[in-house]
């Protein structure tokens, strides 16, 4: 497995290791960071969800995911799908972390000829697999690439990461449907549940719970667990993944503005429109909780 960081070897149970879970919250902490600074290039956009899910970017790109930094197209690379394209924010900033894109290519975000348009576009971004946007389409293609390596031999994973809004889309539950019945254990879905999307909160445009036992129902192996607390992450995704007998699924929830107090209380926090002067204070809370 190649990682952010090569894992030292402990006696230590791998889910608790102190030294495993302080490299990921460290990671976790820099893509936040790669948030705010690409954040600021725009003066808005999608950061709270960045700042939300950066815990669980953190544990996939260091944790999870098969790939080589400077071979983004290695046939034998995990797959990392990001259905939700307006997440493309979140994604550049876990990239860099791992070393697909250089940190400072990231001062270019969402600018003229740069490869990291503000929405997710396969043909311009390393290391971004399909162009995301329209959502619910993520699993379905998630489904194919599955078939398509087990067809051929490779035991690569495709990792999905879908939000709960995605959830309110028939296509995703065909998907889920036919992941089970093909037996694909080489799928992992991930769902970023922050009961919130661009019409209101999620409850309230279109209740989607009980998401463990819907999930379950379909056939899915299925955790629920705090997204912004590392060592549970990591302990749920060492379940899912020692030995699945079909799909798997890692319910994750996530709190808008997560490690910037400042921006977790603010209102309208699907896209978030930050003051010039503002951006430097969520810096500086984001470094003082990082300290505590």
């Amino acid at each position: 497995m190649t990682s952010l960081t090569s894992p030292t070897p402990t006696d230590t149970p791998a889910s608790t290791d102190p030294e495993r879970i302080a490299r990921l919250r460290d990671a976790a902490y820099r893509i936040r960071r790669h948030a705010l600074d690409m954040g600021e290039v725009q003066g808005q956009g999608y950061i709270g969800q960045a700042l939300g899910v950066a815990d669980v970017l953190a544990v996939l790109f260091g944790d999870v995911l098969r790939f080589r930094p400077e071979d983004p197209e290695w046939p034998d690379r995990d797959r990392f799908l990001l259905s939700i394209g307006h997440y493309a924010i979140a994604a550049y900033a876990a990239f860099a972390e791992a070393g697909i894109v250089p940190a400072e290519e990231l001062e270019t975000y969402g600018s003229d000829d740069s490869r990291l348009p503000m929405s997710a576009m396969a043909s311009y971004t390393p290391g971004m697999e399909i162009s995301g946007g329209s959502l619910g389409h993520g699993l379905g293609v998630a489904t194919g690439m599955a078939l398509g390596l087990r067809h051929l031999g490779n035991d690569a994973r495709v990792v999905n990461l879908l939000s709960d809004g995605e959830l309110d889309e028939g296509s995703t539950w065909e998907a889920a449907m036919s992941c089970a019945h093909h037996g694909l254990s080489n799928v992992l879905a991930v769902v970023d549940v922050n009961g919130l999307q661009a019409d209101g909160p999620t409850a309230g445009v279109l209740r989607i719970d009980p998401l463990e036992d819907k999930w379950r129902s379909f056939g899915w192996n299925t955790r629920r667990v705090d997204g912004n607390d590392v060592t549970a992450l990591v302990a749920a995704v060492d379940e899912l993944t020692a030995d699945p007998t079909g799909p798997s699924v890692l319910l994750c929830d996530t709190r808008p503005g997560y490690g910037v107090p400042m921006l977790e209380t603010r209102e309208k926090a699907h896209f978030l429109r930050v003051e010039e002067h503002e951006w430097q204070t969520a810096r500086d809370q984001l470094l003082e909780g990082q300290t505590r």
